[in-house]
């Protein structure tokens, strides 16, 4: 399950980046929060599975 889940995190940041890159393109200022959003739940839920990987060692 832990890589399905690093799988889905990489997903999120991804979206992210592309939600804030468009937002920035089209001067939509809350999609691109939205888009930096995204990306700080994603590398939080990363920061976790970090932590979850190091207690399995």
């Amino acid at each position: 399950m832990g890589m399905d889940d690093k799988l889905s995190n990489k997903g999120e940041d991804l979206g992210g980046k592309a939600k804030e890159a468009a937002g920035r393109a089209t001067g939509d200022e809350e999609m691109e929060t939205e888009g930096r959003v995204d990306q700080a739940k994603a590398d939080l839920k990363q920061a976790g599975e970090k932590v979850k990987d190091a207690f399995k060692r």
